[in-house]
Order: C-alpha cells, then sequence, then structure tokens
C-alpha cells in the first residue's frame, strides 16, 4: 500500500469474488485542491471487483489511479493470478484512471466507450476533463463488443452486456450461474448520478431489462461498504432506482417538490433497508433536481 492507497479495504462478497473499495473516510483527501477523485468518488465510497478463478482474473474497473490499480493488481498476484482481463464499466474518470497498470493486459468496453476515450483522451491526459489529476497514459481498450459478450472463466459463464444508465456507454457483468449483477454506476446507493436528464425514460426501460435478468444479489460501484461485503443488494435496489428516477421525471411539472428532503423522497426504501443512508448523496440529489428542471427550461 502507498499513502494514496492506505484507506483502500479488500472486501469478499462472494466466493473468488473480490471487491476493492476506497473511500468515505472522513479527514482524509487524496490531494490538495479541486479533483474529481475526492470529489467524485471517494466522497462516495467506491468499489471495483475482481473474479478469480486459478490463475485468471477478470478485472472490473482499474479504480481511481494506477496506484489503485498496482494494489489490486498486486493482491490478486499473491492469490496467484498471473492473467488478467480488464473490462471497464463506462468512460467516466473515476473508471478508467487506472488502465495504466494493466497495459499488458487485454482490456475490453464496448464500442460507445471507446469512442468517448478517443473523443477525450487528449483532455484526459491533460488533467482538463473534470478537472486534475490527469490521467496518462491512457491505455484504450483493445477488444470491442456491442450488446452482448461471453466470456469463461475457470468453467463460469460471464455476461457483458451494454446497458444505457447513469451514462450511455455501460457495461455490466452479469454470472447467470450464481445470479450475482455487478452494476458499474448503473445502479447507486442511495440515488443514481443523472448523466443526462434528457434520457431518463429510456433509463426506465434498460432498468426493466437488467431486472429481467433475475438478478439475487447486485453489486454497485457506488455504495455501502457494509453492504457490499455482506454479499450486496436484493434486487428491490432496481425498484428504488426506478421509483426515484419516475420521481426526477414529475418533477419537471411539479418543481415546488424540489423542497422535499431527500430523506423523504427516498423514505419507503430507506425503511424498508432497500437503501442504506449517506450524507454525500444529498449533493448528488439537488445536482439531480438542478439537471432536470435545467433541462426543461433547454426545451420550452
Amino acid at each position: 500500500m502507498t499513502t494514496l492507497t492506505r484507506n483502500l479495504r479488500i472486501l469478499e462478497p462472494a466466493p473468488g469474488l473480490y471487491a476493492y473499495y476506497d473511500g468515505r473516510v472522513p479527514g482524509f483527501r487524496f490531494m490538495e485542491g479541486a479533483n474529481w477523485v475526492d470529489e467524485g468518488a471517494l466522497s462516495l465510497g467506491i468499489a471495483t471487483f475482481a473474479l478469480v478463478r486459478g490463475a485468471e482474473a477478470i478485472v472490473y474497473d482499474p479504480h481511481v489511479s494506477v496506484d489503485h490499480a498496482k494494489a489490486m493488481r498486486g493482491h490478486l498476484e499473491g492469490q496467484g493470478v498471473r492473467r488478467f482481463t480488464l473490462v471497464l464499466s463506462h468512460h467516466h474518470l473515476d473508471h478508467i484512471a487506472g488502465t495504466e497498470a494493466f497495459a499488458d493486459c487485454e482490456i475490453i468496453a464496448n464500442a460507445r466507450t471507446l469512442a468517448h476515450l478517443e473523443e477525450d483522451r487528449a483532455a484526459i491526459e491533460a488533467g482538463t476533463l473534470g478537472g486534475p489529476p490527469a490521467i496518462a497514459p491512457l491505455i484504450l481498450p483493445n477488444r470491442i463488443f456491442s450488446g452482448r459478450m461471453t466470456l469463461a472463466l475457470g468453467g463460469e459463464t460471464v455476461e457483458l452486456i451494454e446497458a444505457e444508465i447513469h451514462s450511455d456507454d455501460a457495461t455490466v457483468l452479469w454470472l447467470p450461474d450464481r445470479g450475482i449483477l455487478l452494476a458499474g454506476d448503473t445502479l447507486e446507493d442511495c440515488v443514481t448520478y443523472v448523466g443526462d436528464p434528457h434520457r431518463l425514460a429510456r433509463h426506465i426501460e434498460e432498468i426493466g431489462r437488467l431486472r429481467g435478468l433475475g438478478a439475487v444479489s447486485i453489486l454497485p460501484n457506488h455504495g455501502s461498504p457494509e453492504r457490499i461485503a455482506t454479499g450486496g443488494y436484493g434486487p428491490a435496489l432496481f425498484d428504488a432506482t426506478e421509483d426515484y428516477i419516475r420521481w426526477l421525471i414529475a418533477l419537471r411539472e411539479q418543481p415546488e417538490r424540489a423542497a422535499e428532503p431527500l430523506e423523504k423522497v427516498i423514505g419507503r426504501w430507506l425503511k424498508e433497508g432497500t437503501l442504506v443512508w449517506f450524507d454525500g448523496y444529498v449533493a448528488v440529489h439537488h445536482q439531480n433536481m438542478e439537471r432536470v428542471l435545467g433541462a426543461e427550461t433547454d426545451h420550452a
């Protein structure tokens, strides 16, 4: 571990499935000044995952820095892993920062993710996309798919499924033999982060499609470390996310509801234990409302 990774926790939510969780540590900062690591990732808490079978591993996202990615790789090598496949969940900075640590490996992403990274590469490497720190060099994916791809890892089927929730280029990992869904940022606890307020109806459709997989355990990249450590979230996380998105859509016709506290908006799901309250999501909720109401103004 380095100074930058001293708060990295290694969890095992299921046999042979590791979660590398960092963030939600009061008083700790990754770097001085405004930066996307502290303000967009560690403030909410972030996990990346690795599925291990013998000497092989599928790594789902390379974390928020090269140091984090090297720590993950070092842990896996200590478990006997010698062959790595890296899968990118989507193009946002906190999910691609450590690609350099896997430059000698197969890196898989969907075609939309590649297009985003190619378009933004210069700004990402200069640290001008979303602010510092720069990600340089950014290693681009070298195996591309669209729609769906099936991998095999030690006899277990791993399906890569493209989706449009949170971003237009999401890739989730589905383990059908165990009913486990690695959801990336398509699902989040306490609330989803709205990237494109004009596509919320599409996000609801996509939630329905993913719900149809029949997942019994959902592991998001952003969520409660305690819940992730103990196996993840149940399928009601789909319902809670859909309910919140519908609330945001209704906000366009009832803007006065913006005064409702987040605790009330998601109160049912907190009471039922589907969601775990975390203060950091109040700011996310306010940003979501601003985007939704601003989008309505743009279309007026």
